[in-house]
């Protein structure tokens, strides 16, 4: 069987809240937003950094639900500035018989990177 990389959830620009410089690494994401995107903790993240261009691979971590923490910890704490916009992707292997009818979950935030339906 084959198997198609396929967006499995995502995070549109969300903004960073806060850096970790002296942490072991990771990015800390409110766990509502994790839920919602189906981002599970410790799963490998992509970030996009949609201020500076940044292009980066870590993994998520869960902050209190409703706090909308975004926090790069550690080396990814380099790559972005408190306020900057995100956007974080998640991605699964799917087989490619199922890849033409397969949605991704997107979450969408507000500027204080609560959920927003659209």
């Amino acid at each position: 069987m084959n198997y198609i990389t396929m967006l499995k959830g995502k995070l549109h620009r969300v903004r960073v809240t806060a850096l970790e410089l002296d942490y072991e690494g990771s990015c800390a994401i409110d766990s509502g937003l994790l839920k919602s995107s189906q981002i599970l903790p410790h799963e490998q993240i992509h970030i996009y950094n949609i201020n500076n261009g940044e292009r980066f691979i870590t993994y998520a971590i869960e902050a209190p639900q409703g706090s909308g923490t975004i926090s790069l910890n550690g080396a990814a704490a380099r790559l972005a500035a408190k306020g900057d916009l995100l956007i974080i992707a998640s991605f699964a292997q799917v087989p490619e018989d199922d890849a033409a009818s397969y949605q991704p979950l997107v979450t969408y935030v507000d500027e204080d990177n609560q959920p927003i339906t659209h």
